[in-house]
This record gives structure tokens, sequence and C-alpha cells, in this order.
């Protein structure tokens, strides 16, 4: 871990309300990129998609990257993710950084209605057939999940093997969301960098960095210089009473731990019950399915938000600031809705 970059600093937005919270979401973009900060990030589930509030704020902003974090893969082709890349990498002057991910059976095949199967083998198939897209390759794929041009029984044959028809960029950076062992093998073989959600500064080395560092062990070829960004959300809310701000971070914790996902499929359940948070990440996601998740919040523990957050006053995150120095992730993607408190952040790790 000790070859990997400096820790830098981003902006992750999540799956935002653009259409009530747009202008107060440019308003920290335009922080982050007045701050000299490294990237913003925009997500989608089910709301807003993620491509057209990051074309609009790289239209507003001058130098900070471009992130996705994620496009889900099953909504689009990889042909099509490609071509929206080398649009939004050519329009921004060649800010964007690529972030993908699976999402889950839920949105899968409850919202895309294609079933969830195999999602490691098509997060593989689909991060190649991507690259090749935006290199400027002549497209020919045959995989267990992709053929290019497509042989379907029902095909005319006359598809071609065609290429990107404009002239491709410098490589994009591709990022896979990863909170899993093998999601983050995958990552550290195939892509430049992951998007772990949850992440704890006092258990990445044990937790998560041995699985990366096995899926780097296999890629093709070395990483560049050794590099691999391990991009961590991480909620940042400064403000003088801490138990007000751990309530104002306990809803959306509730939400992931509970109702991302089905009983046995939920990623982020899964993380916190191996940070040893098992007995109340059990009881959060029971009460949820019970339909009771106002009953749920208040089983978030403290401990928990204390280490995945950044909250209360600037003393204080100084002090806590360490352990993500040292942890050995390399960009702290902060999600707040606040340039007061991306001003902090930036200020103390400057």
């Amino acid at each position: 871990m000790d070859e990997r970059m400096p820790l830098r600093v981003g902006v992750n937005f999540g799956a935002c309300d653009w259409g009530r919270d747009g202008a107060t979401l440019l308003e920290v973009a335009h922080a982050a990129d007045r701050l000299g900060l490294h990237s913003v990030w925009t997500a989608e589930a089910y709301g807003y998609d993620a491509v057209t509030p990051l074309a609009w704020i790289g239209a507003t902003t001058r130098r900070v990257r471009l992130g996705t974090a994620v496009l889900q893969v099953p909504a689009r082709t990889p042909a099509m993710a490609g071509m929206t890349a080398a649009t939004l990498d050519a329009m921004s002057g060649g800010r964007l950084l690529l972030g993908l991910g699976p999402s889950g059976p839920q949105v899968v095949e409850g919202w895309h209605g294609l079933p969830f199967v195999d999602p490691l083998g098509w997060t593989r198939e689909y991060v190649e057939v991507v690259r090749r897209v935006v290199r400027g390759e002549r497209l020919r794929f045959d995989g267990a999940h992709f053929t290019i041009p497509s042989r379907h029984e029902q095909a005319t044959g006359l598809g071609k093997e065609l290429r990107l028809a404009v002239d491709p960029r410098p490589p994009i950076p591709v990022y896979i969301a990863a909170n899993g062992p093998r999601n983050l093998s995958l990552a550290g073989e195939i892509a430049d960098g992951c998007l772990p959600a949850l992440l704890s500064p006092y258990r990445f080395a044990e937790v998560q960095w041995p699985s990366i560092e096995a899926g780097l062990a296999k890629a093709a070829a070395p990483k560049a210089e050794g590099r691999f960004d391990v991009a961590a959300s991480i909620p940042v809310l400064v403000g003088e009473d801490v138990d007000e701000l751990f309530d104002r971070l306990r809803p959306g914790v509730a939400f992931q731990l509970g109702r991302m996902g089905a009983k046995g499929r939920n990623f982020y359940n899964d993380i916190a019950c191996r940070y040893g948070y098992e007995k109340e990440a059990t009881r959060i996601q029971d009460l949820c399915l019970e339909g009771r998740f106002a009953d749920a919040v208040p089983e978030v523990p403290d401990a928990l938000l204390d280490e995945i957050a950044l909250v209360g006053p600037k003393a204080r995150i100084r002090d806590r600031l360490e352990p993500w120095r040292q942890c050995g992730i390399t960009t702290l993607l902060v999600t707040t809705p606040e340039p007061a408190s991306l001003q902090t952040l930036s200020e103390l790790l400057d």
C-alpha cells in the first residue's frame, strides 16, 4: 500500500434529487472546482441518471475531474457506455473518470427487467468492451454475456464490426463499485480504481485491501507506476453537536443496511457485518423488511457512524483525520450538502 498515490479529496453526490436540490449541489461542485479538489462524482439508482447532471457540472466548471459513481452496467449496452464516456470526456477536455457497477438484483430485475446472473462475469466483459470502444478499436467480442456483432438466432447477419466514429482521446480511467471480496479483487485486476462504500479506515487494511491486492497480482499488466485509486466515499458534517450530526447521518445508513438489497443480498449490510456489527445490521434489516424503517433508524450505532464518517467541530475532525491519511486509501470522496464542510476538510488536508 505504500506505493499508492497520496490522499486526495473529491465530492460524491450519490443518487441525489437534482430537481429539488440541483442549485445547492451545483454550488458544492463549484466550490470543489474553486478549491482545486480532485473530482466530483454523480450516481444513479432508479431516479435521476448520472450522466445528465455530470454534463451540467462539467459545463460550469473548469478543472475538477468528473466521475460516475456509478453508471449501472445493466442500464446501457457497453458500446453505449463507451460512446457516453467518449462524449463526456471530449466535451470536458479529458476530465472523465468512468465508474461502473453491476447494481443489485432488486434494481436489475425490478427496474431494468434483466436477470441478475453472474454479475462479476458480466462486469468483466462489460469493462473490456467499453475499453475497446474508447480506444477506437474495431469492435468484435465473443463472450458469455456479450457477442458483438450479434449472432442471435433472430439477427439479420448484417451486423458490421464498427469502431468509434470519432478519434479517441487518451485512455479514460475505469473504476468499479466494489464492497465484497470478489468485486474488490476484480477491480484490482481489471480497473484503474475502485469505489467502496461504508469504508472504515480502521479496518481497510484487514477487510478490503487483501482482496484488492490479490486482484492486482492477477492483472494482465502492472498498474502504471504501481498506482491503483481507492476512492472511498465519506460523510463529512461540521458542527458543534456531534449527537445531532450523527442523527442526520443515521437514516441514510439505515437505508443502506436495511433497504438496499434483499435478505442475504445486501452488500452494505454485509460490510457492516464484516466490521463486527452483525447484530445491529441484522436488527436494522429485519425492521426494514417488516416495514418499520422509523424503528430501524435509531438502531444504527454511533460507533459505526464514527468509523465511516467525519463529524463534529473542526478540531474533532482534525483529530480523527489521521487514520484516513494512513490507512492506504487514495481519494476521499466527501458526501456533504454543505460547501463549508468541504472547505473545512480541504483546509485540514492541505
